[in-house]
């Protein structure tokens, strides 16, 4: 009998302050008005997806001492907008990014309980860190904490979360339908806490009861050793970079090799890439969408902007249909900007000597004008194609064990995911691969096929049930 085959698993990025985006586009609405995230919820549940996944920055990205180009929209308060979401579906997964760094456990685990409870179990947390003084700067404690140790910080911040969210036994919840308060048969236990550790010294009541997932879905997105190591203990989605074919399945091999270590089976953890997209009638058809996109993304400035993030200098002068700067970071002339050009931004090139020269070789040996690089190396869409194409392919990679799923970033809010829900979908559901309705009732960890964190849930759920059923 042949094995079944592996289901594809979607989640949506709602397009956000990147060159990702085409600003210019005359479908292109508001980032902050409620309408357009409303509008990309409901057609990501309509496309079935597991969950919507919103980005979140805490301060405005700088550019050479100004506000860079595509952050002007601004940046509404993440579970705010989810919030607001949890009211207009039904089944999509509701996930947020919100940082172990300037957050406290407490108050966030809080948050997220309770829009685990008020979305009936479709909660999700993207844990990402901070060290740097520019974004400390919007906070009391400023940029204290050392490169170093911020994943000690998020480790003991998401554990001592789910110590929080596991001080409410089953045994201690009884719900009292007439008034909707939650009471305690034994009130000596019920949400009591106490933690002594290195980053964290609290004690006291949790004053949130178990919700319908008891953890939010923990997802995570660094790639270091540090990251990777994290993922391994803790994460059961990694928002993964690794969009080629031969790089996602080198990293999901060794990602996925490492969660026997902490006891962890391969089906806990989902790797899921963001990827773009470009569809048309036709091979040729998709490629010129996509080429007419990655103009529209890469615009000559935008090139610049791209070299003069890696390169770390002022490149005002050059011209982006001319040649690459013919010296390497770190060697440019007396009137380089000093500090970081570029301000609050993760980094985007580790490695940037290397990657210069190998950017400079390619393009002398192709013809290509620093826009031209820019926009294939760093512009082109993931997947290109007709729609059955572009499924097949997608169905490619998890069959092979090169992801579980993928995150489809959008170029446009709130019509970005349209066509993709329209036309990819269907195929992807007509190859079997892929559901044709949610489960009724499933928490977000359902729809994503990972175990519950824990026998507790198991109990908390029969309690509850059995509280319903006598009440």
């Amino acid at each position: 009998m042949a094995d079944a085959k592996r289901q594809v698993h979607l989640a949506a990025h709602f397009p956000g302050v990147n060159n990702t985006t085409l600003w210019a586009d005359p479908l292109h609405r508001s980032q902050i008005d409620f309408s357009a995230f409303e509008h990309f919820g409901r057609t990501a549940e309509r496309g079935r997806f597991d969950y919507v996944f919103l980005a979140e920055g805490l301060r405005l990205r700088e550019h050479k001492g100004q506000l860079h180009e595509l952050d002007v929209v601004g940046r509404p308060n993440t579970l705010a907008v989810l919030t607001a979401l949890a009211a207009v579906t039904e089944h999509i997964g509701l996930v947020g990014t919100l940082n172990a760094t300037f957050n406290e456990p407490y108050e966030l685990a809080r948050q997220l309980s309770t829009l685990d409870h008020l979305s009936g179990g479709r909660a999700g947390w993207n844990v990402v860190t901070s060290s740097d003084a520019f974004h400390g700067a919007n906070f009391r404690r400023g940029g204290f904490l050392d490169h170093g140790d911020r994943y000690h910080r998020a480790n003991e911040f998401v554990s001592l979360a789910k110590e929080l969210w596991d001080s409410w036994t089953a045994d201690a919840i009884v719900a009292d339908r007439a008034t909707g308060r939650f009471l305690a048969e034994d009130a000596a236990d019920a949400g009591a806490f106490a933690h002594r550790g290195a980053q964290f010294d609290v004690r006291g009541r949790f004053a949130t009861p178990a919700s319908p997932q008891r953890y939010p879905v923990i997802v995570q997105a660094g790639d270091s050793a540090d990251g990777r190591d994290f993922a391994s203990e803790h994460a059961e989605v990694i928002f993964s970079r690794h969009s080629a074919f031969d790089e996602a399945r080198t990293f999901y091999a060794d990602v996925k090799g490492r969660l026997a270590g902490w006891g962890r089976t391969e089906d806990s953890l989902k790797i899921l890439p963001a990827v773009t997209f470009a569809i048309g009638d036709t091979q040729a058809e998709a490629e010129e969408v996509a080429r007419e996109v990655s103009l529209a993304q890469v615009t000559r400035r935008n090139a610049i902007t791209v070299l003069e993030q890696l390169w770390g200098t002022d490149l005002t002068s050059y011209d982006a249909d001319g040649p690459l700067p013919a010296f390497d970071p770190g060697e440019g002339p007396a009137d380089t900007v000093s500090g970081k050009i570029t301000k609050g931004w993760a980094p985007r090139f580790p490695n940037a000597v290397q990657i210069a020269q190998a950017w400079r070789a390619q393009s002398e040996a192709e013809g290509l004008s620093i826009r031209e690089l820019v926009i294939k190396v760093a512009g082109r869409q993931s997947f290109i194609g007709t729609p059955s194409h572009v499924a097949s392919e997608l169905d490619r990679y998890v069959q092979e064990r090169a992801t579980d799923g993928f995150v489809v970033v959008g170029t446009t809010s709130p019509h970005g995911l349209d066509a993709f829900v329209d036309r990819v979908v269907p195929e992807l559901q007509e190859r079997g691969v892929y559901r044709t309705e949610y489960e009724p009732g499933a928490t977000l960890r359902q729809n994503l096929e990972l175990p519950e964190p824990g026998a507790r849930v198991a109990a908390v759920r029969d309690a509850e049930e059995e509280v319903r059923r006598v009440g």
